[in-house]
């Protein structure tokens, strides 16, 4: 979240920057007259608790000097103030409640760099690969859930019969794709990124910690009788391993990797195109995280699209990079950056990888913070993440790009290595 103290101190530029979001400054108006109820009740409370303090002192004295009269009448006054106290305590954590949760739904402020815009019409494409546009045959135009089908490593029916529309089912070659893809790209990222298997089912305050909660609850999977939800990303459980403790700046920048199941309930897709691997609830995916100090983290944020552009440059999947503006960036981003493929076979280009940097406002809701080497107190650390890579669409990309004349899939040869050099999915006779 961001920090209330600048709320406080430079409201305006506070306001410019979100409303290049789109908030509306009325919000942070709001904000601001709730943070100051908060803090005069904050005030009045501990005025009460100081003069309870002072009548306890006089209370002794009255005692010690024999004056019981006047230690009985005290000890009423400091009743009836201990009283008051405990109402306007009351009222300053409600008060202090109010702010947080105001916080935690406000979105992040966007880099300056940034491009302005509404919305995902108005992304900017940075760059794109190869430079010259492929050309595709009519073997490659069909899509992915047709190839599968035929081949029979994509069950769809089966998915569903199992967990409901929207699951996949893998089988066979699919499956070890899968895998291959997996392994593929943890040993890409194995020279720098720690590799970490986190628990794919995690307490409230882990989503709290990265803004998954409290606005966009109603996309998560919650199991209630437990009170745990299953991550949409392994940046969730990620960002919350070191949650209220403070690293040495000396083992910045930390950087982790993490091949996991997703879960996302994607309660905006009604009306959107869910065929296929397009959109779906599970999926297998590689997160590239890491902490950062503020000067570290355009750097690291700069290395993750690298690693992210090199493995599909490998896969040899036509790709883009697109500059999110402000209108498309995720509530806790502060810049991102999304790479799409191209699928030839659904004519659409695929989000694989979104890669953003969200300064010090996931480190400020989870408290991660770390100790200058030159002294001073603990500073809050920059948090960034990417996929490298979500593999649900590339697989559908890897199905429709490979696919040949006679209906089998070539598959890239950096993958060889993971499939005991079985390049070739064949086309059943």
């Amino acid at each position: 979240m961001i920090d209330i103290r600048l709320v406080r101190d430079d409201l305006p530029t506070v306001k410019a920057a979100l409303g290049r979001r789109g908030v509306d400054a009325a919000e942070l108006d709001r904000l601001v007259e709730l943070d100051q109820e908060a803090r005069e009740a904050i005030g009045r409370r501990d005025g009460y608790r100081a003069e309870v303090k002072a009548l306890s002192k006089q209370v002794g004295a009255a005692r010690k000097s024999g004056d019981t009269a006047l230690a009985e009448e005290l000890t009423e006054r400091s009743r009836q103030l201990g009283d008051e106290e405990r109402t306007l305590n009351a009222v300053a954590e409600s008060a202090q409640l109010g702010v947080r949760q105001a916080l935690l739904y406000l979105p992040n402020l966007p880099a300056p760099d940034a491009p302005d815009g509404a919305g995902p019409e108005d992304n900017v494409v940075s760059r794109t690969w190869p430079e010259e546009e492929p050309t595709y045959s009519d073997a490659q135009r069909v899509p992915h859930w047709e190839i599968g089908a035929d081949l029979g490593i994509l069950d769809m029916e089966r998915g569903a019969k199992l967990s409901g529309s929207m699951f996949p089912l893998y089988r066979g070659f699919g499956s070890r794709l899968l895998r291959a893809l997996t392994s593929f790209a943890l040993d890409s990222h194995a020279d720098q990124f720690d590799e970490v298997r986190p628990p794919t089912m995690v307490l409230t305050e882990t989503m709290v910690s990265t803004g998954h909660l409290p606005k966009f609850e109603e996309d998560a999977y919650h199991l209630e009788r437990d009170d745990l939800w299953a991550i949409p990303t392994a940046e969730v459980p990620l960002t919350s391993m070191w949650r209220g403790e403070i690293l040495e700046e000396a083992s910045l920048p930390l950087r982790l990797t993490a091949a996991t199941a997703c879960f996302r309930r994607e309660a905006g897709s009604a009306g959107r195109d869910t065929r296929g691997l397009l959109r779906v609830h599970e999926f297998d995916k590689v997160e590239l995280f890491a902490y950062t100090t503020p000067d570290q983290a355009l750097e690291v944020h700069a290395d993750i699209v690298a690693r992210a552009e090199r493995l599909l440059r490998q896969l040899g999947l036509q790709y883009r990079v697109l500059d999110l503006c402000t209108g498309d960036l995720g509530n806790s981003a502060a810049r991102t950056f999304d790479l799409e493929v191209y699928s030839p076979g659904v004519d659409q280009w695929l989000e694989v990888s979104s890669i953003s940097w969200f300064t010090d406002y996931q480190a400020r809701r989870a408290n991660i913070r770390y100790r200058p080497e030159g002294g001073g107190g603990p500073v809050l650390v920059h948090t960034v993440n990417g996929s490298a890579l979500a593999w649900a669409r590339i697989w559908a990309a890897l199905m429709e790009t490979g696919r040949q004349a006679d209906g089998s899939v070539v598959l890239p040869e950096v993958l060889g290595p993971y499939l005991r050099d079985e390049l070739v999915i064949p086309a059943v006779q």
